[in-house]
């Protein structure tokens, strides 16, 4: 069978579930080579094959949350034969682009984003009077179910009972668990045609009947809801249907042809395992969420690394610190193994908090521990505090309170693209008063940094990268002081490099490909600027170039033209070597760079041009 053409409509169940293990295996055959993400989107499988045979992803709006779990939907839109490319430069992408096929409706790389979208695709569906042809298909993770715009989006939507099919895939079994079998005897009682149309039918006959007969139906209805776990979603207005079985492709299909037919919001409740079809990672919880290359056969990584990455000396260092100082507490939206938070919350589990995905609840309820007198440390991916922002301002900065955010995977990250690129920290909050903004180059600096953290009393960031550090053997880091960088070679000629953070050890490798000996300054903070450094090597170099893993809008070298503007400094030619201004793909970081042209020895030639 020709699987990059499949017509799923035309197969009976037996080949649907063929169909399911083929899509299994092309997963766990191309994921174990490139690496991505694998126990959810292994556990969906059967849920996103029903929706292709139940609904029209050309003309349905397919939104999948987050879209981490959607590589079945790839496979089944013609992308097939293209899957070895996952994840790879100018290969298919990890999340669902519409640029790559009309089959994905929207852009997805942030959690719980999904409903809200399926509210605006279904109020313009409505003004189209398509509402008889088209219906939108969400596919949300539990996990997502944690963050608050996702009730605001049922909020509105349980109000305009839009018609919606939400299929909420619970690979935690975090709604049901407490419930148990009565509540499945009772979900599936409720699911079946002949309980909808006599709740139809009741509603109407009541409605003769007057406020009495009204009164008994409405308490005889709330007394079962009571012991259902959909009763959040009916009181909102949203019908529920569920659990059952997210592997059962018979019991998918007609649960999702009758909701569907409802015409009206329904939550599909199916219980999914995590990595099902791979024993290794079955049942497994954040291990196999994200993975990078590995043998099939035993589960292990293939790609060894000897080198400490950044993230583990954040660990170190504040491990150091919390045993210090008992007033240092922390913070993670849902990423405590990728931020390097999980040693500290097993060891301080009463001082470090998993807050789920509500980077916004985390921002906030960390300024609150800081006006209480404790210190602490808000660790999130550079590209998931853009979800924080108004909190960062308002709860944070707005009080000048000491809220220390570390932001993890700042700068490229490779393989994630678009939604994940640690490009605009530096922009976004370089604006904020009170906020003071510095970055490590390597592992010395970086405990200097912590420390430096760990007392300052005062909104701060630090950023630092994906990977590790860029090594050099310039001059040894001296300890971080508010406002001082650090000049770490000095030479008589024209060219000043000036580096923050990892970008200082492209600038140290630029300079290798270069003829002539060059300065270089460790920038260290660019808010507040070194302003006294600025000015005295003003004095001596005339070309400075700027490299920083940031956007130029708004970045490092804004900042340094801003300064000599004021200072009325003239006669000073900048280059910034940080990112350009467009969204930044995916691919192997050294590819993307290359495309970007960023590349030390590409570096080098712009400046010898």
């Amino acid at each position: 069978m020709n699987r990059n053409n499949v017509d799923v409509k035309s197969l009976d169940i037996d080949g649907l579930e063929l169909l399911c293990s083929d899509i299994r295996e092309r997963i766990l055959e191309v994921v174990s080579k490139n690496g991505g993400h694998l126990s959810s989107t292994l556990g969906a499988t059967e849920l996103i094959v029903a929706m292709h045979k139940v609904f029209d992803s050309s003309k349905d709006p397919f939104i999948f949350d987050v879209s981490h779990q959607s590589y079945a939907h790839k496979l089944l839109t013609g992308r097939w034969d293209d899957f070895d490319t996952l994840r790879q430069f100018e290969g298919v992408c990890g999340y669902t682009k519409p640029s790559e096929s009309d089959d994905d409706y929207f852009v997805a790389g942030h959690s719980s984003t999904s409903i809200s979208l399926g509210v605006g695709a279904a109020k313009a569906i409505a003004l189209k009077g398509e509402n008889e042809t088209r219906i939108p298909v969400i596919v949300i993770g539990d996990g997502s179910m944690t963050a608050g715009m996702v009730y605001e989006a049922l909020n509105e939507l349980g109000d305009r009972k839009y018609p919606m099919v939400i299929i909420l895939n619970d690979n935690e079994m975090s709604i049901a668990k407490p419930i148990g079998a009565l509540s499945k005897m009772l979900s599936s009682v409720m699911a079946g045609a002949f309980y909808q149309k006599f709740k139809k039918h009741t509603e109407s006959f009541v409605d003769n009947f007057g406020d009495g007969a009204r009164y008994l139906a409405k308490k005889l209805e709330e007394s079962l809801k009571l012991i259902t776990p959909g009763i959040m979603f009916e009181e909102m207005g949203i019908e529920y249907i569920g659990p059952i079985n997210g592997h059962d492709m018979k019991s998918i299909i007609e649960t999702l042809e009758l909701a569907k037919n409802l015409k009206k919001p329904v939550i599909v409740h199916a219980q999914t395992l995590k990595g099902k079809g791979y024993e290794i990672a079955e049942g497994k919880e954040e291990k196999w969420h994200g993975v990078g290359p590995f043998d099939l056969s035993d589960g292990k990584s293939s790609k060894k690394s000897s080198t400490k990455s950044a993230t583990q000396i954040f660990t170190e260092s504040l491990l150091h610190l919390a045993r210090k100082n008992e007033k240092i507490v922390g913070a993670t939206a849902a990423m405590p193994s990728g931020t390097g938070l999980r040693e500290l919350l097993e060891e301080f589990p009463e001082r470090f908090w998993d807050v789920a995905i509500a980077e916004q609840h985390a921002v906030t309820s960390m300024s609150a521990l800081a006006k209480e007198g404790f210190k602490p440390f808000c660790t999130i991916y550079s590209t998931f505090l853009q979800r924080g922002y108004d909190q960062v301002i308002h709860d944070t900065c707005l009080l000048d309170l000491p809220v220390v955010f570390a932001l993890d995977r700042a700068g490229i990250v490779g393989e994630d693209g678009e939604t994940h690129q640690g490009a605009f920290d530096i922009s976004f909050l370089r604006a904020i008063p009170n906020m003071t903004l510095f970055a490590p180059r390597d592992e010395k600096s970086f405990h200097q940094a912590m420390r430096f953290a760990s007392e300052y009393d005062h909104p701060c960031s630090l950023r630092y990268p994906r990977g590790s550090f860029i090594e050099t053997d310039l001059a040894d880091s001296a300890e971080f002081e508010l406002g001082k960088s650090q000049l770490l070679r000095s030479n008589k000629g024209d060219i000043l490099f000036v580096g923050y953070g990892n970008g200082l050890g492209r600038a140290y490798e630029t300079a290798k490909f270069l003829d002539s000996d060059v300065s270089i300054l460790d920038l260290r903070f660019v808010k507040p600027l070194d302003t006294q450094m600025l000015k005295d090597l003003s004095k001596k170099h005339k070309k400075w170039y700027i490299f920083s893993d940031s956007s130029k809008a708004g970045g490092v070298g804004s900042a340094i033209l801003e300064f000599l503007a004021d200072a009325k400094i003239v006669g000073i030619e900048l280059v910034s070597f940080e990112y350009g201004d467009e969204f930044i793909t995916h691919g192997n970081t050294r590819l993307v760079e290359e495309s970007l042209g960023i590349l030390p020895e590409q570096l080098a030639k712009r400046v010898q041009s």
